[in-house]
């Protein structure tokens, strides 16, 4: 292994175990602030969206069908559907808007 390489594989590792350590020594007592509670409870839903919402349109080959699979998604969502008629759900909305628009 190079040198570079090496390095490359500190500053990740650096990175990683900063990321995990530093909130350990911030916060030592327990948060009571309800502005900080609620943005800490919120943070990992906003992420997950975050990184899932972009490439719901970039998984299919076509926008429309990612589109209509999406709002079928949220709409049986809203309505707290379970999380498996939800994917389910949405995946077959998606698959049968794309081949409806491939056939035209």
């Amino acid at each position: 292994m190079t040198v570079k390489l090496l390095l490359y594989i500190l500053v990740m590792a650096l990175t990683t175990y900063l990321i995990r350590m530093l909130p350990f020594t911030l916060f030592r007592k327990k948060i009571k602030n309800p502005f900080l509670k609620s943005f800490f409870y919120y943070i990992p839903y906003a992420v997950l969206g975050a990184m899932t919402i972009p490439w719901i349109f970039y998984s299919t080959g076509s926008f429309v069908g990612a589109a209509a699979g999406t709002v079928c998604a949220f709409v049986l969502a809203y309505f707290e559907r379970s999380l498996i008629v939800v994917a389910l759900s949405s995946c077959a909305v998606a698959y049968v808007t794309q081949l409806i628009f491939s056939l035209t």
